[in-house]
């Protein structure tokens, strides 16, 4: 009988994986932003979340796509692939904004190493409730989760008021961002789900800050609570590879995969 050939798995396409978490108040756009990214589409109708949902996508990080972004151009910044261009592979959790939903959804954000706190420019109410999601994330998440404050629907108020009193804004972008340097909130980033203005730069900025901490050396890339896991070594095949990124009491391990 012939010998068997072993062979080496083929590389990962990312070097890092990262948990991610949405989270604000019921119908600001979160799953729509979500499946946005994934799948790079938007639905005028979506359940609403009950739970949790999941997506994943894999985003380039540090040079050259880093430059690229830090100068505004997004669209090469999301689309590098030199062959050294590095990656890290977000897997997003996008948790329900429902009260009823609360007590499940907080333990999500254990072990997360980012997240994306979200608000309905149009509804003031939603803007108002940030500061409360932002204090339940930092008392569970890990010291130092990467936040980035989305002011989304943008699509549907432009900054002045026009001749048909069309303006829908109740939110300006001056005063949420002196609410991110107040509250410590690393960038704020005007987001439209339908159109997918700013939607990749959201999620492009806080890739971009884990990988930063990760070079600075903040992440212990074995311990599953920091929510950052090198790739290495890895399977990236469907449901090859159980990944636990900190859910613990809400689920356990979950096999990574697509969206």
């Amino acid at each position: 009988m012939p010998a068997k050939t072993l062979t080496e798995p083929a590389p990962l396409p990312f070097s890092y994986i990262a948990k991610i978490v949405s989270l604000g108040d019921s119908a600001c756009g979160k799953s729509s932003l979500t499946v946005r990214l994934c799948e790079g589409r938007f639905s005028n109708t979506h359940d609403v979340t009950i739970g949790v949902e999941f997506g994943s996508r894999i985003v380039p990080v540090g040079p050259p796509a880093s430059q690229a972004l830090e100068t505004g151009d997004v669209a090469t910044a999301a689309s590098l692939d030199d062959g050294k261009q590095k990656k890290m592979k977000l897997s997003v959790w996008d948790t329900a904004g429902q009260e009823t939903y609360k007590s499940i959804t907080r333990s999500y954000f254990r072990g997360a190493s980012g997240a994306l706190l979200v608000f309905d420019i149009t509804r003031r109410k939603t803007f108002e409730s940030v500061t409360s999601w932002l204090n339940d994330l930092r008392q569970i998440a890990e010291e130092g989760v990467v936040v980035v404050l989305v002011g989304n629907k943008v699509d549907l108020a432009s900054q002045s008021t026009d001749a048909q009193g069309g303006n829908k804004r109740e939110v300006t972008k001056e005063e949420a961002e002196e609410w991110c340097r107040r509250e410590n909130v690393f960038r704020y980033v005007e987001t439209s789900a339908k159109s997918g203005e700013g939607v990749e730069r959201a999620f492009l900025e806080v890739a971009e800050r884990i990988y930063q901490n990760i070079e600075a050396g903040k992440y212990d890339l074995n311990d599953r609570r920091s929510g950052v896991k090198s790739a290495t070594g890895a399977r990236d095949g469907r449901r090859t590879q159980t990944v636990n990124l900190g859910v613990g009491n809400a689920g356990g391990e979950q096999k990574s995969g697509c969206c």
